[in-house]
């Protein structure tokens, strides 16, 4: 009897156990479905996602700048540009990871960054070079990331200013400390890119429904300043691949990277040429002062929920942009191996303060794009790329045992040169150099015209408080509020005892606040 309960007792055992055993499988399986991502689906997802981003909402605001056909020109020049340089930088990832894992070096606890390339493949004065520039991009489109969060915000609700915004999404966005690296962006990837699609087609839809401004003008390019600014925006556009070897790292197979990004490009294009040419067409010069395309067109549900959208995806993206950041003080501070999740995470906090508090020194929206576009994406993913590929190969024994050879169609190794010096002489001429001093004009006079620390970038004026209105009444009690008379800050505002005037007929079918903008207004 005594044997039977104890076969009884073991055989619960193990039909606990195996239950156990499938509720974790159930549970991993959900996990890998969700969080652990490392297919070349997963990598184009992550290309994809992070290369639209804010800027789509930029682009009509260049082709304003450049012109209609300049504008459709330079985004598939740009697009082909910086696929070209996303593949030799993935080709310099392979060519030190297999000399590294040759020396038997083990990376299963350590995330390989663009720097570490260049420092085992060319020495420590390219891996500075390469971390100076790389580490300032990546700070600064986390910046991009936090006003264009601002920004957008503000069309849906206008009772806090930008800078009030920027505040409360600076601490959401510092809540991505916690996502371990690009193995764990998967969903977030996924749902990126399809929260951008929607964005894309909604702005090119809307643009042709609410058909041509009265009086549109499509002057542009008007002065050489606007034209090479707008070049610049587009050349950022396109030069999303700063992340390019994280990324990669993430692949179960990184080989299978080559054509990716250029794939992500294409995909790209046909959501930023519609959205950028039909709002352009809608309303031509207009954009020259609005550099936020959402905000000139109608307030109704559909954009309100591109802008909701889109506030969900610059969470994403600026997690993009500063994972490599967390990787870099991780290894600084000797906590890149650490498997505490919690202590990865309250380290990494210091990174977040800095981006913080320079969204709020120079919260513009747009002319930011093109200043880090012309200074920092030009040396950071085009020249860069294109030098160390050049060097690196540059003797007959290092090409003879090059992983990867240039593919044919390019022209083998002397076409690869050829369109390396191609790639860094344009760049350094037209996007550092004239595209430099474009955008740095264009932002210093916005510096001036806004000033520093602006409380509210491009923002309309507040109407001044009629002096023909009752004086105001005490609040009492027994007098419910109506829905419009508290503010924010806890004091409710002044009530009148006469009916509000009827307000102005509203201009070409925009939104309830924005017949107020003013010339500056986004």
């Amino acid at each position: 009897m005594a044997s039977e309960t104890a076969a009884g007792s073991a055989l619960a055992d193990e039909k606990a156990e195996a239950m156990e055993q499938q509720e974790a499988g159930g549970k991993s399986r959900l996990s890998g479905l969700l969080w652990h991502g490392g297919s070349a689906y997963d990598a184009w997802f992550s290309c994809a996602s992070n290369q639209v981003a804010q800027v789509l909402l930029t682009l009509p605001y260049s082709f304003a700048q450049l012109g209609m056909l300049s504008g459709i020109l330079f985004q598939l020049f740009y697009g082909l540009l910086g696929s070209w340089t996303a593949y030799l930088i993935s080709i310099l990832y392979l060519e030190y990871r297999t000399r590294k894992e040759k020396d038997k070096v083990d990376f299963r606890n350590h995330v390989i960054q663009w720097f570490e390339v260049l420092d085992g493949l060319l020495g420590r004065h390219w891996r500075n070079v390469g971390l100076a520039f790389n580490c300032t991009f990546l700070l600064f489109g986390s910046v991009i990331q936090l006003i264009g969060c601002a920004s957008n915000i503000y069309y849906v609700n206008d009772h806090l200013d930008k800078r009030t915004w920027t505040y409360i999404f600076g601490a959401c966005c510092a809540t991505t400390v916690f996502i371990p690296s690009f193995h764990n962006y998967r969903v977030w990837s996924f749902l990126g890119l399809l929260m951008t699609t929607y964005t894309a087609w909604y702005i090119a839809v809307a643009s042709l429904v609410h058909g041509q401004v009265e009086g549109v003008r499509h002057s542009g390019p008007t002065t050489i300043m606007l034209y090479f600014t707008g070049a610049t925006n587009i050349l950022y556009t396109f030069g999303g691949h700063a992340v390019t070897v994280e990324i990669m790292h993430a692949m179960w197979r990184p080989q299978k990277f080559k054509a990716i990004y250029l794939l992500a490009t294409l995909y790209v294009l046909t959501l930023t040429l519609p959205s950028a040419s039909a709002a352009y067409w809608a309303f031509g010069d207009q954009l020259l002062t609005h550099s936020n395309a959402l905000s000139l067109l109608p307030r109704d549900a559909w954009r309100d929920a591109a802008v909701v959208l889109m506030l969900i995806h610059q969470f994403i993206t600026f997690g993009f942009a500063c994972t490599p950041l967390y990787f870099v003080w991780e290894k600084l501070i000797g906590l890149h191996d650490c498997k505490s999740l919690c202590k990865r995470a309250a380290a990494r906090l210091p990174v977040v303060v800095p981006i913080w508090f320079l969204a709020i020194i120079f919260p513009f929206f747009g002319p930011i794009n093109s200043a880090v576009g012309s200074l920092l994406v030009s040396f950071t993913v085009y020249i860069i790329p294109a030098m160390a590929h050049m060097v690196t190969f540059r003797s007959p024994q290092s090409r003879e045992n090059a992983v990867e050879r240039p593919p044919r169609f390019a022209g083998g190794w002397t076409g690869a040169y050829v369109i390396n010096s191609f790639v860094v002489a344009w760049v350094l001429v037209v996007g550092f150099g004239f595209g430099g001093w474009a955008s740095i004009t264009n932002f210093v006079q916005q510096v001036s015209t806004f000033g520093l620390f602006a409380k509210c970038y491009q923002c309309p004026p507040r109407p001044a408080a009629s002096p023909f209105l009752s004086p105001p009444v005490a609040f009492s009690p027994s007098m419910p509020p109506t829905p419009f008379s508290f503010n924010f800050t806890g004091i409710f505002a002044p009530m009148s005892s006469t009916p509000s005037p009827a307000p102005a007929p509203m201009p070409f079918g925009l939104g309830h606040h924005h017949h107020r903008h003013h010339r500056h207004g986004l």
